[in-house]
């Protein structure tokens, strides 16, 4: 239901008071938000709706500083429109257990940050109002639904937290009890945080994730999902025998969710990270996950002991996770190769989980005794680390929570192997693409240089490659190409043509000779690559190869030049093999085309090229580009239609090389409304 600022909607579903809103992310959404809570308390105790004579003005004053603060943290850190969901929570017996409030975006994908990330300079400018929060809060929690993220907080009509006890602001600044507010935390009418009070470091999975309908048991039993389908913990005394009931009805659709939240994370320290939130407090008080670093296995073959990484760490209460985290570095859990993925049991840290502790209220009691299990993350038949998991005041798990750990541990263990995939790829492909271009470009004494080169994958080789050297004899050569595709076969085709152009140009070869050359050697290199696969091909004994099988055609566009300076200008050569014409611009702004359109180099046996030569003088320019400059589209039409590139560059009479090449480089983005779609390069050559 889609409402006004400010203008919320109260009413009943069965025995529980409702009241929703949509607001837009604007700054004026959390006053909104504060406003609409404070008329729906106030109408439902009006209305005599049943518990809503329970909630008194703390609980109120804590509602609407909750609200506020989630608010806030929505439009600030997801910047999308926000939904706001606040209702009695109505036990069994007919009383009002809890006041729920959820605050939903439309950013699920923001990455998660966390308190002790690296932060930039200065004074932040938000307070912690997670904290704040969780401080308030008897559970809280996050639900990721498809497009959807939704945190939600339970705040108890009985022995809840209010801001005039324990919290004490004082003065509108600070927090008693070690939980300051960064950057001010100003009260408007003693009830709520006023606008502009945001959460430092986004929508952080913290304090325990809960994902999604199906979950928990029926909200009866004050696990499970409500109406707006928010996943509420149990407290300590309800949670040993809630366990049974959550695990038959929700453990398929939490393995089912959870598999889809680590499916396709890129980096394996998020992936632990993802790991503790998805394990505490809902089968675990705590827990840890080591990581063998890759270097391990090879280490240990010479003789040295690098060990595991402890890369994660969470647990309930989080003022308890640097303690633990000191204690479990102490002996990490070494579990022998015959375990493979069952549980192990391990001890209790007993020196940091001490007598008569609780463990943060998310859980169940802490102290001196506890159960811990350790697992081993193993896929693709390597280990990959160890998962512990601890739970206060038991002697051993459940079976069930065994088993559904195990079957956890087994999908933490491919995404972190997949993460490693990806990133093992991603220096391959980083190397590769550092050895396919130049380190740097020469500086060519008389001429100014510009360059613009943007890959389409970031990742991986592009087809587009480019090359500025000295020739020796007082000579500079520049090229640039684009290569038939992308990836490995152009990674192959510019790792040929590079190095073979600067061979021929240093042993004096002229431009058309140089192009001759190339051509003849893809060609022959072509012809030795499907022989070579013709002749594994009958050795195997397999049938013939198909149309789209076996070597490709490599070609290329390419256009090559020298340069020789002279007294007052550069003599410039250039041929153009199948490549976008080069335009040069004048002082007075007339923009002329040079060269001559030839064939592809790699396509065909007998052909000849032929160079052009003309001179520079100051203040003339040249500028080189790919078919990603020419070809960029925005729907039917393209950058060089009408001459538009012949245009576009006229308009850049009297601009230095470095800026002609940012203005061409600015119109080829600006004239699509989708980003590029192809490798993006461009040379700016200027005589001074």
């Amino acid at each position: 239901m889609a409402l006004a600022p400010g203008m919320p909607a109260h009413y009943r579903v069965g025995q529980e008071a409702i009241a929703r809103a949509a607001l837009p992310g604007t700054p004026l959404a959390p006053g909104a938000a504060r406003r609409m809570v404070r008329e729906a308390l106030a109408d439902w105790g009006e209305l005599a709706l049943p518990g809503a004579e329970i909630v008194r003005e703390r609980l109120a004053e804590d509602t609407v500083l909750v609200v506020s603060e989630l608010v806030t943290n929505a439009v600030v850190h997801a910047g999308t429109d926000v939904e706001l969901l606040c209702r009695l929570e109505i036990t069994d017996g007919g009383a009002v257990g809890a006041v729920v409030v959820e605050v939903s975006d439309h950013h699920p994908s923001r990455a998660v940050r966390e308190e002790a990330a690296e932060r930039a300079y200065g004074t932040p400018e938000y307070g912690r109002g997670l904290r704040l929060v969780a401080t308030l809060s008897e559970a809280w929690g996050i639900t990721y639904r498809t497009g959807v993220k939704t945190v939600w907080a339970r705040l108890p009509v009985d022995g809840g937290l209010g801001v005039d006890e324990g919290l004490g602001v004082q003065g509108g600044l600070g927090l008693e009890g070690g939980a300051s507010v960064e950057g001010g935390l100003g009260v408007g009418g003693g009830l709520g945080v006023e606008d502009g009070v945001g959460v430092e470091g986004g929508f952080g999975v913290e304090r325990g994730l809960s994902m999604g309908e199906g979950l928990g048991a029926d909200r009866g039993t004050g696990i499970g999902p409500g109406p707006a389908g928010e996943t509420v913990a149990p407290g300590p005394r309800q949670r040993p025998r809630q366990d049974g009931d959550w695990l038959n009805r929700g453990a398929l659709s939490f393995l089912a969710e959870a598999s889809d939240l680590l499916a396709g994370q890129l980096d394996e320290d998020l992936v632990a990270a993802l790991a503790g939130q998805l394990l505490v407090p809902r089968l675990a008080d705590w827990c840890a996950v080591w990581l063998e670093d890759e270097a391990t296995d090879r280490a240990g073959g010479l003789g040295l002991a690098l060990g595991p990484r402890l890369a994660r760490v969470w647990h309930g209460s989080e003022n308890r996770i640097e303690e633990l985290r000191r204690d479990l570095e102490k002996d990490p859990p070494r579990l022998p190769d015959s375990v493979r993925s069952r549980a192990v049991p391990v001890p209790w840290p007993g020196e940091a989980l001490g007598t008569g502790q609780v463990s943060g209220g998310m859980g169940g009691a802490g102290g001196a005794d506890g159960a811990a299990l350790a697992y081993r993350l193993i896929a693709g038949g390597r280990p990959l680390g160890t998962l512990v998991i601890g739970r206060a005041g038991l002697t051993a798990f459940p079976d069930e929570i065994t088993g559904l750990v195990e079957d956890l541990s087994r999908r933490i263990a491919l995404a972190i192997g997949a993460a490693r995939q990806y990133a093992r790829q991603a220096t391959i492909s980083r190397v590769l693409q550092r050895g396919l271009l130049p380190g740097a470009v020469a500086e060519i004494p008389g001429v100014r240089s510009a360059l613009v080169y943007e890959p389409l994958d970031k990742g991986g080789p592009s087809g587009d490659f480019y090359d500025l050297f000295p020739a020796g004899d007082g000579r500079w050569c520049f090229v640039l190409g684009d290569v038939q595709g992308k990836g490995p076969e152009a990674a192959v085709v510019i790792g040929l043509a590079r190095p073979w152009v600067r061979l021929l140009a240093r042993e004096g070869y002229h431009v058309a000779d140089v192009l001759d050359r190339l051509n003849q050697l893809l060609l022959d290199d072509a012809t030795e690559a499907a022989d070579a696969a013709a002749r594994a091909l009958v050795a195997a004994g397999g049938p013939g190869l198909g149309p789209d099988e076996g070597p490709q055609t490599r070609f290329l566009s390419m256009l090559y030049g020298e340069l020789v300076p002279f007294e007052g200008g550069v003599r410039c050569t250039l041929a153009s093999a199948g490549h976008p014409l080069p335009l040069i611009l004048g002082p007075d702004g007339d923009v002329r085309e040079v060269a001559e359109p030839q064939t592809l180099l790699g396509v065909f046996e007998d052909a000849t090229y032929v160079s052009e030569t003309f001179d520079l003088y100051p203040g003339d320019t040249v500028l080189c580009v790919t078919d990603g400059v020419t070809e960029r589209r925005s729907g039917p039409r393209q950058f060089d239609d009408d001459e538009g590139l012949a245009e576009a560059f006229a308009g850049c009479t009297g601009l230095s090389a470095e800026l002609v090449a940012e203005r061409i480089r600015r119109l080829v983005h600006e004239f699509g409304s989708k980003p590029p779609e192809d490798d993006l390069a461009l040379l700016v050559l200027q005589a001074e």
